[in-house]
This record gives structure tokens, C-alpha cells and sequence, in this order.
């Protein structure tokens, strides 16, 4: 635990936007709302944004393990311009990288087995995921950002050429593809209907770099304005790529086994909306509403651990007893419960952070 320090708001205000709506659905809120609309209206289409989609496209919800790997990028050249100004050597950094990794990856494959409740070998978990790209990242800085930029691209480039070599024809088809194939070697199952791969760890590792590269911008003596032009402008046009490749039908977008068409789409959207926090909060000052979400960006991984555990497995069954129970008696709907137990468990997800926050502990890995 640590005290805080000077942060970037934008930043904090983004990862605290980004772990806010990863509680959101721990506590089953998207679930809930979801269930109370009707198949065919546009309330039901709204909140189908919340879920990811089954193949072939993207909805919101696919941008969020995305958001998360990317923001983790942004922050590293901080974290690192911090240790070295507290007279830490490049090594110490490494070294606590390499410890960070292997708790991530403890963490992620700690949770399936939590999930499943027995002790299981899989490896789909964004934390597993995140242990392998923030190595790469990490490993990485020290080299001039073209250099950065080249290998994320080689690694994209990489990914087409197993998929394709592997099956020529169809390289993009679910459980049927290279990584189903890695994951019969490395865990001896594929994924159970949801069709994710470990390998994913390898174009998305794209998403970290892109992120310390960000960081690394706006750690720059650059002029503020010169900095969000440079965002919008590769923001723009990984974004352009993404949606190209998935309209001529290069290669599909396809969240799930994370295509290159998709890691340059995601990609896209998360430089722009790190843009976007960056204008309205950095160089427009307006931080209404930040340190809302910026308590919940202080204790990311803590939260999320805890609302993947804790929050999602006991804490909304408690609420219910008492939620449940008390409505019952006026004769609320089952949908109006439900969507009421978990907005209750959201909220106090949200104030487990602002308690704290007020208390100054900061959980880091």
C-alpha cells in the first residue's frame, strides 16, 4: 500500500471510467436491464451494446478489455519516470515488472478457478493476458517509438500469418482456428461456447504498446495542442484500418480471438477517447465529475479482483435478501428486484473505493 502521488486526471478519470463499468457488470447490472427489455426495441438494442457480440462485428462492451490494456500502457512511462526520479535503477524497474507479471498472471488463473470453483488450468483471463503484454511493453521502452510502433505491427502481422497459415480457407471460423488449436496444446480445452483464445495475448500486446507510446506523448515537452492532434490523428487512423479490413473483407472483426482488424479498431477508439479525456480534462480543465471515477481508477486491480470475487459471487446475494424481501412486499416485478439489487451492489462497489480513497490506501501489484 502507498500514498498517492501526482497523477494524470485524464488518465485516472479514464481507467476509473473504464474499472467503473467492469463492476457495473459484476454486479449484473447490464444483465438485469437487459432482461427488463423487449427482444426488437430499442431500449433492448441499447443495452445489447453491454454485452459482447457473438462473432463478426463490434458492440461497446467488446472496447472495454481493450480500454484496460491500453490504459495500463499509458501509465507505465509515468510509473517508470516515477521509480527512476526515487533513484531506482532500470533493473530495479524490471525487476518489479517481472514480479507485477507473475502476480497477474497468478491473479488471472486464480480467478478460474474461483469462476469454476475447483482448481482449473485456463488461461482466457484479461489479467493472464495482461502478464504477457505489459512484458512486451515494458521491454520495449527504452527503444525510439518507430521502433515500438514497427513491432506492434509485426506482432499484428504475425497473428494473420498463423491464423491464415494454419487454415487457409477459413482461417477466422470459431473453434476451429489456430488459437482453439494452441489452446488443445497449452490447457488441453478450447473455450466453452464463448470461443476466446490465450493467444490473444499476442496482437493484443499491441494495445499496451500503443498505450505506453501514448504515455510517452504526453509525458513529452510537446505543446498540449500538438499532443491531441497526434492522438486524433492515429486514433483516426487505426481506426480506419480496423473498419477497412473488416469491410473489404480482409479480415473480419472478431473480438474474441482478437483479429487484427479488431486490435486496430479498438486500438482506434481507445486513442480517441484518451484524446477526448485528454482535451476536456487536461487542457480545458473541466474535472467535474472526474474524481467520481478517479477513486475507482486508484484501486484498479484491487476492485477488479474484488467485484469478480467477492462483488459477484456473494455480495449480490446478500443485497438480495433484504432487496428482494422488502420489495416483495409491495409487489414489485422480478425485473424492477433485480435491476434495484444490482444498481445497490454497484453502488457499493463504488463507495468500498471512495472509503479508500478517504483513507488514502492505494493497493498496487
Amino acid at each position: 500500500m502507498t500514498k498517492t502521488s501526482n497523477r494524470l486526471l485524464s488518465l485516472d478519470a479514464f481507467r476509473g471510467l473504464t474499472m467503473f463499468l467492469l463492476m457495473g457488470e459484476a454486479a449484473r447490472v447490464y444483465h438485469a436491464f437487459t432482461e427488463a427489455t423487449t427482444d426488437g426495441t430499442w431500449a433492448h438494442a441499447l443495452m445489447m451494446q453491454f454485452h459482447h457480440h457473438p462473432w463478426n462485428g463490434l458492440r461497446f462492451w467488446d472496447l472495454i478489455q481493450p480500454f484496460f490494456m491500453f490504459i495500463v500502457g499509458v501509465a507505465m512511462p509515468f510509473s517508470l519516470k516515477s521509480r527512476l526520479n526515487r533513484g531506482d535503477s532500470w533493473q530495479d524497474a524490471f525487476r518489479h515488472i517481472l514480479y507485477r507479471c507473475m502476480m497477474l498472471f497468478l491473479f488471472g488463473t486464480g480467478l478460474h478457478c474461483v469462476y469454476n470453483h475447483a482448481l482449473v488450468w485456463e488461461l482466457w483471463n484479461v489479467l493472464t493476458q495482461l502478464s504477457f503484454t505489459i512484458l512486451v511493453a515494458f521491454l520495449l521502452m527504452r527503444f525510439p517509438w518507430k521502433v515500438q510502433l514497427g513491432v506492434s505491427l509485426l506482432l499484428l502481422l504475425l497473428t494473420e500469418i498463423l491464423y491464415r497459415a494454419y487454415d487457409p480457407a477459413m482461417p477466422f471460423v470459431k473453434d476451429q482456428n489456430f488459437g482453439s488449436w494452441m489452446d488443445m496444446l497449452l490447457m488441453g480445452k478450447i473455450n466453452d461456447g464463448g470461443g476466446w483464445v490465450t493467444i490473444n495475448c499476442l496482437p493484443t500486446a499491441a494495445h499496451t504498446i500503443w498505450g505506453v507510446l501514448c504515455g510517452q506523448l504526453l509525458l513529452s515537452k510537446e505543446e498540449g495542442y500538438r499532443k491531441l492532434k497526434i492522438l486524433m490523428l492515429a486514433g483516426g487512423i487505426s481506426l480506419a484500418i480496423g473498419y477497412l479490413m473488416d469491410w473489404t473483407h480482409i479480415t473480419p472483426i472478431v473480438k474474441r480471438i482478437a483479429t487484427s482488424s479488431f486490435t486496430f479498431a479498438a486500438g482506434g477508439w481507445a486513442i480517441l477517447v484518451l484524446a477526448l479525456f485528454y482535451w476536456r480534462i487536461d487542457l480545458k480543465g473541466h474535472h467535474k465529475g472526474v474524481k467520481f471515477f478517479g477513486i475507482v481508477g486508484m484501486n484498479s486491480i484491487f476492485i477488479y479482483l474484488f467485484a469478480e470475487t467477492i462483488g459477484h459471487q456473494w455480495l449480490g446475494g446478500f443485497v438480495e435478501s433484504f432487496n428482494h424481501g422488502l420489495l416483495s412486499l409491495f409487489g414489485a416485478p422480478e425485473s424492477l428486484m433485480n435491476i434495484t439489487n444490482a444498481l445497490i451492489v454497484w453502488a457499493i462497489m463504488w463507495y468500498l473505493c471512495y472509503f479508500l480513497y478517504k483513507k488514502k490506501i492505494f493497493f498496487k501489484v
